[in-house]
């Protein structure tokens, strides 16, 4: 896709980030966007941010932070616009949508739903934080200070492989 591209494709793509946005009905961050976007058409990251500040400048789309995330959904002028205007996105890209927006959905939900990484606090001592979030909300989160790199990366890779096994052990030993 080139930019030079004609202003009806460019809308197009305009319009289909908020036919994705309108069926998913709740704020999402830009990565799970993105990745839903990516699924169904060929637009890439600059392009794809591009669009987004568009339709933010527009108010069509508003983006706010929440538990040091930021976060996107459509707005109510969003809505009136896709209303008035999806006949302009090709019938087989709203079909991708309707067709795959639950799974793809659901799978990125559960991708990004645990979540752990580390940051230097200088050379021997690191920071590791291990997340859980469902729907937009933290469920979990706990800050662990680490003495090696070696060990904050064996902590990340345990929780992120492991997590639905440690989470509700570090439950039962809360609750006694």
């Amino acid at each position: 896709m080139k930019l030079t591209e004609d202003s009806s494709s460019l809308a197009e793509h305009k319009l289909l980030v908020l036919y994705i946005l309108n069926k998913i009905g709740k704020p999402i961050n830009q990565k799970a966007l993105l990745e839903l976007i990516s699924s169904i058409t060929e637009l890439n990251y600059f392009y794809f941010q591009q669009f987004l500040l568009d339709l933010i400048e527009n108010k069509y789309v508003i983006s706010y932070s929440k538990d040091d995330e930021i976060l996107y959904d459509i707005t109510p002028e969003g809505k009136r616009a896709i209303e008035l205007t999806a006949d302009m996105i090709p019938g087989i890209l709203k079909l991708q949508v309707d067709n795959n927006l639950k799974k793809n959905l659901d799978d990125i939900e559960d991708k990004y739903s645990i979540s752990a990484d580390y940051t230097p606090i200088d050379e021997n001592h690191f920071t590791v934080k291990c997340k859980i979030v469902e729907n937009n909300n933290i469920m979990f989160e706990t800050l662990i200070y680490t003495g090696s790199k070696e060990q904050a990366k064996l902590i990340v890779d345990n929780w992120n492989n492991k997590a639905d096994e440690i989470y509700p052990q570090i439950l039962v030993l809360l609750s006694k």
